[in-house]
């Protein structure tokens, strides 16, 4: 079932610039606040995802709002929010939009015409992404890679921003079926949204008991401060952030320290490289700096290039754990100065 967002949509300006673009989007995660609770990292991997075209993967147990995250996100900026409950007969088309047979003409004849599915919008919630076979979890590669949907011979360019939030329990993997390693490399960033700590539940309870309704945003304050112009003027401030050749040989380096680790099958790919770059330029830009930092990569290195490894069998037995393995190799590489 599709999740519209109904907020209003007020003209936006049509010449933002980079101050105005991020001090807009700096105000969002005050925005998003009024209704979540505590997960302030996810929100900042959702923006520098915004930031950098790219799509995140949620995984959190339920219960921990990554629905009502992506819902006051979308309202926060003004732009539409659809969502997709993926289930194991969800079709490809059910998703990306199929061919229809229109009513009989004048002529008394029928006619086909694409109707667009929920992938035509700007924040596609894509909630439990793993429950859905392959050939369906496939069909989103194409929107995610190249923005635009093939059908029919024609390709249709989808809105801008456009953004994939995906989202997966950790646990109750029976009837599941596991992200392949082509789809995973998709996703600019996999987040993990954590339980709160007790005075982030106490003040979650307390807004329930103050009459707070997870269904209705807009009573909960939450109001929108940012559009697409600022999205946009955001990313193009982003790609002009500048990366010099000590930060990207340090970036080159912790991906290839993953493809000799012993502990892995599958180290970082080249794009897994370039993701860490793209989401770290957001970072800095973001931060309010113009160039990237190793402790931008440092901070981003994580949510980029962990859900990119595999463990080898015996690791796994052993009970290692992608994110030591990550660790050590931070660790190993030579940060420059």
């Amino acid at each position: 079932m599709n999740d519209a967002s109904d907020s209003p949509s007020p003209t936006q300006p049509s010449d933002v610039s980079p101050d105005e673009a991020r001090e807009a989007l700096g105000t969002v995660r005050a925005e998003v606040a009024k209704a979540v609770v505590g997960q302030d990292a996810a929100v900042s991997g959702l923006l520098v995802a915004l930031l950098s075209r790219g799509h995140v993967l949620m995984e959190g147990v339920p219960g921990v709002a990554k629905t009502l995250l992506v819902r006051s996100l979308a309202a926060a900026l003004d732009v539409e929010s659809r969502r997709v409950q993926f289930t194991p007969d969800l079709m490809p088309g059910d998703i990306t939009g199929s061919m229809v047979i229109e009513g009989g003409s004048a002529a008394g004849g029928h006619e086909l015409s694409f109707r667009e599915g929920p992938v035509f919008t700007n924040l596609l919630l894509a909630d439990e992404i793993n429950r859905t076979p392959p050939k369906t979890q496939s069909a989103l590669l194409e929107a995610m890679e190249e923005g635009q949907v093939s059908a029919d011979g024609r390709t249709r360019p989808l809105p801008r921003p456009f953004l994939v939030a995906a989202t997966q329990n950790p646990v109750e993997y029976e009837g599941t079926y596991p992200l392949p390693e082509a789809q995973l490399d998709r996703f600019l960033l996999k987040v993990h949204l954590p339980l709160p700590e007790r005075d982030q539940e106490l003040a979650i309870v307390r807004r329930h008991a103050d009459g707070f309704d997870p269904r209705d945003i807009r009573d909960a304050g939450v109001t929108t401060v940012a559009g697409p112009a600022h999205v946009e003027a955001g990313i193009r401030a982003t790609g002009q952030v500048r990366v010099s050749d000590e930060v990207a040989g340090y970036i080159v380096d912790l991906a290839r320290a993953t493809r000799q680790a012993p502990s892995l099958s599958l180290g970082v790919s080249p794009r897994g490289a370039t993701a860490l770059l793209r989401s770290a330029r957001a970072w800095a830009w973001l931060n309010g700096r113009d160039f990237v930092t190793p402790d931008d990569v440092k901070a981003l290195a994580h949510a980029s290039l962990a859900h990119r490894l595999a463990l080898r069998p015996e690791a796994e037995l052993e009970g290692v754990d992608v994110g030591q393995v990550l660790a050590t190799a931070l660790g190993s590489v030579p940060v420059p100065r």
